[in-house]
C-alpha cells in the first residue's frame, strides 16, 4: 500500500490511497460491512453509488462463518464477491462492547461469544492471523478502545497496553506474509481517551513503530463534539504527512467535514445505513423522516440533486407509502440513498480542497446541511 499526499487546502488534504486490489481516492468514506455485507445493499448498488471499499470485522467474521471457511473460499474479497479493497477492524472495539464475559491481560483478551457464550482468545498475534486469513488490504491492529468517561489512571494504563500490543501487531505482520496474491498494509490506533498529554504519547509511539498508516480510536463514544475535535487535532498534528489517518466510528455530516478540516483522510461509520433503516434520509438541506405525515403526497424526489436510483425514479410519498406498509424495499432504496449522499459528500470535499476552496464550501455545505425542510410530526 502507498499513499499519495496531492492537495493540501489548510490543514485539510486531498489524496489517494493505492492498493493492490485498485486506488481509494481521499477524504475517502467507508461503508460498513461488518459481517462481510452492507446492511439493505448488494455490492453491486455498493459500485453504483461509487464506493471504493468497504469495512468488514475481524471479530464477528472470526465467529460466523468462520476464518476457516472463509479462507476455503479464499479469502473475504471472494467470499463476498467484492473485488475492491475492503480493511478490517481488528474486533477490539467488539470485543469490549459486546462480551458479555472479558478479562483483559498484557498477552490479550479472554472473552465470551456474544452468538453462543463459547470462549476465546484474542491476543495482538491472533487479531493478525485472522485479518491475514481474511486477505483484508488493511489490517489494523488489536487495541482497547477506554470508555468514557474514564479516570486519567485507567485511560493511561490501557493507552500503554494498547501501545504494547501494537508492536507485538507490528512484530507479527512481519513474521508473515499475505495468502492470496495481494499485499495488506497494518494501521496502528491512537488511543488515550480526551486526555491531550495520552493523545500525544499514544501519537509518538505508534509513529515510532511505522505504520503504513495510522487511525484514531476510541472517539464518538460520548464525548462532546468539541472535545473530540480537539483529540482529533491534537493527533493528526503528530501523524506523519505522507501516511493516510483514519478516524473511527465517525460519524455525522458535520463530524466528517470537521475533522476533513483537521487534517483526516478515511472514515466509516455505520449512521447512513442505520438511520436509511430507520427511515432518516440525508439530503442536501438537511435530514428528512421519511415516516413523517408532511410526505404522503409529496411528489418530489427526496433530493433532487442525488443521482441515486430511488431519487431518479421514486417520490418522497412512495417512500413513505413503503417504510409504513413496512416494504423490504424502503431499507433498500434508503440506504442506498444516504450512502450515495456520504460518498458524494467526500467526493465533493475532494474537489473543494483541490481547487483551494474548501473553508468557503464547507461552511456552506454546514449551513445547508444545519437548515432542514419543514416537516410536520407524524
Amino acid at each position: 500500500m502507498k499513499f499519495s499526499l496531492e492537495h493540501t487546502d489548510g490543514k485539510a488534504r486531498a489524496g489517494t490511497v493505492h492498493t493492490d486490489r485498485g486506488d481509494v481516492p481521499t477524504p475517502a468514506f467507508m461503508p460498513v460491512g461488518t459481517q462481510g455485507s452492507v446492511k439493505a445493499i448488494e455490492q453491486r448498488e455498493l459500485e453504483e453509488a461509487g464506493a471504493p471499499i468497504i469495512l468488514g470485522n475481524a471479530y464477528h467474521l472470526y465467529l460466523r462463518p468462520g476464518t476457516e471457511l472463509i479462507g476455503k473460499a479464499g479469502g473475504l474479497h471472494a467470499f463476498i464477491g467484492w473485488q475492491k479493497p475492503i480493511l478490517t477492524d481488528s474486533g477490539g472495539y467488539q470485543v469490549f462492547s459486546l462480551s458479555d464475559l472479558r478479562r483483559i491481560g498484557d498477552d490479550g483478551v479472554e472473552f465470551k461469544s456474544h452468538l453462543d457464550g463459547s470462549r476465546h482468545v484474542f491476543t495482538p498475534e491472533k487479531a493478525v492471523d485472522i485479518q491475514r486469513a481474511l486477505g483484508s488490504d488493511i489490517m489494523m491492529v488489536l487495541d482497547e478502545c477506554a470508555p468514557h468517561p474514564c479516570e486519567e489512571q485507567y485511560a493511561d494504563e490501557s493507552n500503554a497496553l494498547t501501545l504494547r500490543w501494537a508492536a507485538r501487531c507490528r512484530e507479527q505482520a512481519a513474521r508473515t506474509s499475505p495468502l492470496y496474491g495481494t499485499s495488506q498494509a497494518l494501521f496502528g490506533i491512537v488511543q488515550g481517551s480526551t486526555y491531550p498529554t495520552l493523545r500525544e504519547q499514544s501519537a509518538a509511539g505508534l509513529v515510532g513503530m511505522d505504520f503504513e498508516g495510522y487511525a484514531i480510536g476510541g472517539l464518538s463514544v460520548g464525548e462532546p463534539e468539541e472535545v473530540m475535535y480537539d483529540m482529533t487535532r491534537i493527533c493528526t498534528e503528530i501523524l506523519p504527512a505522507d501516511r493516510p489517518r483514519y478516524l473511527m466510528g465517525v460519524g455525522t455530516p458535520r463530524n466528517i467535514l470537521e475533522s476533513i478540516e483537521r487534517g483526516v483522510d478515511m472514515f466509516d461509520c455505520v449512521l447512513p445505513t442505520r438511520n436509511g433503516r430507520n427511515a432518516v434520509l440525508f439530503t442536501r438541506n438537511g435530514k428528512l423522516n421519511m415516516r413523517n405525515a408532511a410526505h404522503t403526497d409529496d411528489f418530489r424526489p427526496v433530493d433532487p440533486e442525488c443521482p441515486c436510483y430511488g431519487c431518479t425514479n421514486f417520490t418522497r410519498a412512495y417512500l413513505r407509502h413503503l417504510f409504513k406498509a413496512g416494504e423490504i424495499l424502503a431499507l433498500q432504496l434508503a440506504t442506498i440513498h444516504n450512502l450515495t449522499f456520504y460518498l458524494w459528500l467526500v467526493a465533493a470535499a475532494r474537489e473543494a480542497i483541490r481547487t483551494g476552496r474548501f473553508a468557503a464550501w464547507k461552511a456552506s455545505m454546514l449551513t445547508t446541511l444545519s437548515a432542514g425542510p419543514a416537516e410536520e410530526p407524524q
